[in-house]
């Protein structure tokens, strides 16, 4: 069962992640490579904390 801050939380991250996504389309192409290696490693994080995998 979800809770108010949990689901608070993961639109948080939602919306961090579209804003990282805005500013990399925003950005020179050779710079995309490092900043989706970032967003990787963001998702990556938050995927694993889901039921403490």
């Amino acid at each position: 069962m979800s809770t108010a801050p949990e689901n608070t939380h993961g639109e948080n991250l939602v919306e961090e992640i579209r804003s990282e996504l805005v500013e990399i389309d925003a950005m020179e192409v050779s710079d995309h490579g490092d900043r989706y290696e970032q967003l990787h490693q963001k998702l990556t994080t938050a995927l694993t904390s889901i039921d403490g995998l």
